[in-house]
């Protein structure tokens, strides 16, 4: 169980970095993109880390660490 939730926690992160960088460049890039996504992407991004959070606050408790 315990990989399973570091695994899951990694795809996270790395869905967390994509859609912050996605954002990021879309703000850098302005126009039509940045007006039409940049909220939803700030949406999702904040979902995301919320699932990563989770993950981790699961992984911590799974371990024995926050108790």
């Amino acid at each position: 169980m315990e990989t399973v939730l570091q695994i899951l926690l990694a795809v996270a992160m790395i869905a967390v970095f994509a859609v912050l960088a996605t954002g990021v460049i879309g703000f850098i890039a302005g126009g039509e993109f940045n007006r039409k996504y940049a909220n939803k992407l700030m949406r999702l991004r904040v979902a995301t880390q919320a699932v990563a959070v989770f993950i981790l606050l699961a992984l911590l408790i799974l371990k024995g660490i926050a108790k």
